[in-house]
């Protein structure tokens, strides 16, 4: 399973970011595609989580109503729509797949995400 983040940069308080996670046909068919972050000197966080109907979607507590999940079934991709950002956003971003919510199995190289005050 592969998986391939893309979309993070720098961005001002307030702003939005687009996450991208790239994988392919079967896995997005047939798995559980969840977002993770990390912060710096903190451990890996769940974001938000979307199951291969698209109908079973999950969002940490900190990020509903700012942040969006959704998939591309013709583009074999998953996205992370992130508007509102504060800087405690800043972190890691990590795609991971799962057969089940809840279980991650393959990991993204991440991708970095900066959120200037």
């Amino acid at each position: 399973v592969q998986l391939v983040e893309s979309g993070g940069g720098l961005v001002q308080a307030g702003g939005s970011l687009r996450l991208s996670c790239g994988t392919s046909e079967r896995t997005i068919g047939s798995y559980y595609i969840a977002w993770f972050r990390q912060a710096p000197g903190k451990e890996r966080e769940f974001v938000a989580r979307i199951n291969w109907a698209g109908e079973d979607i999950n969002y940490e507590d900190s990020v509903k109503g700012r942040f969006t999940i959704s998939r591309d079934i013709a583009k074999n991709t998953v996205y992370l729509q992130m508007d509102g950002l504060t800087p405690e956003d800043t972190g890691i971003y990590y795609c991971a797949a799962g057969p089940y919510s809840g279980r991650t199995e393959y990991w993204g190289q991440g991708t970095q995400v900066t959120v200037s005050s």
